[in-house]
């Protein structure tokens, strides 16, 4: 026993434990709807369009035991797929980063959806890696039982997983027990952050991915992977509000007509569902301004990428 674990004993504390669990999964797995039902609140933008993540986010989930109190940070990675474009490569890159150094491995998997192809470099990764590894099958709400069975054993005979879970990000089905697991697993050691702290975003990041999931949400079957947000200015204004302007990049003209939609009526509607997230998050009224760009070849800006919290890529 150590210094620290003796006196804990003698006083009769609870340990405390911090530890790092990396989600990783194909495109469109659930990551991110995951690490918002293990924080308990939305930390991580979330849309049926593959590839909503792209740098690593950390989610902070805290969980109480009769015997340990336990920080857990949840890095939501971006999907791991073959990549094509210095885009791709770099969001690749910061999922295998997000796995880096972690206490346990989460591999999501949707068996709804999800095509073998997609798995195999993935499986072929994780077999050779040191860490704890666990696998999550979600979608059990709409998945049939025995097909999510076969899986859960066909994927364990490729990977030697530590324990399987059968959850419903959505629905929140089996995801306490899977923070109990989890939970379990950290080691001791003091928080890395303070108590009420729920993502590493700050708040001009954040605003932007809000804006950015509106896009996909509204968007989803007319704009193409190929755009993003840009934090322009944030000021904080003398009343408590907060003044943002945001620019919307996308790679063609008639992408921006898209986007501003007729007399400007679907920018307006992006701006306000963001504008009414972003106030209810940051617990103040925000004053939230949008224009469009169209950048042709905009995926290749080191700035943008280092605003998105991606590395560049060669």
């Amino acid at each position: 026993m150590t210094d620290t674990e003796n006196s804990s004993a003698k006083s009769g504390e609870k340990k405390q434990k911090c530890g790092v669990v990396a989600v990783l999964g194909a495109p469109n797995a659930g990551k991110s709807t995951l690490v918002n039902a293990l924080v308990g609140q939305k930390v991580a933008i979330v849309s049926a369009k593959a590839q909503t993540t792209r740098a690593r986010m950390l989610g902070i989930a805290l969980h109480e035991s009769d015997e340990a109190s336990t920080q857990m940070i949840l890095v939501d990675t971006p999907g791991i797929f073959a990549p094509r474009r210095r885009l791709d490569r770099a969001m690749v890159s910061a999922a295998w980063e997000g796995a880096e150094s972690a206490d346990a491995v989460l591999l999501l998997v949707d068996p709804v959806k999800q095509r073998r192809h997609e798995l195999e470099p993935l499986l072929e990764q994780l077999a050779g890696r040191p860490e704890k590894k666990i696998l999550v099958l979600n979608k059990v709400d709409v998945a049939r039982k025995e097909p999510l069975l076969a899986l859960a054993q066909e994927l364990s005979g490729k990977v030697e997983f530590a324990e399987i879970y059968f959850i419903s990000a959505l629905t929140g089905d089996g995801v306490p027990e899977l923070k109990d697991a989890l939970a379990a697993e950290m080691p001791e050691g003091v928080w890395m952050y303070p108590e009420d702290q729920v993502s590493d975003a700050s708040e001009r990041l954040l605003a932007t991915e809000i804006t950015r999931e509106q896009l996909y949400r509204q968007l989803h079957e007319e704009l193409p992977y190929d755009s993003a947000v840009r934090p322009e200015k944030y000021v904080e204004r003398k009343d408590g509000s907060v003044e943002i302007h945001q620019q919307i990049v996308v790679a063609r003209e008639n992408q921006r007509a898209i986007v501003l939609g007729k007399g400007g009526s679907r920018i307006k509607e992006i701006g306000s569902a963001a504008r009414e997230e972003l106030s209810e998050l940051l617990g103040r009224k925000v004053h939230l301004f949008l224009h469009v760009k169209a950048t042709e070849n905009w995926s290749e800006d080191k700035e943008i990428f280092e605003e998105m919290g991606l590395d560049w890529v060669r």
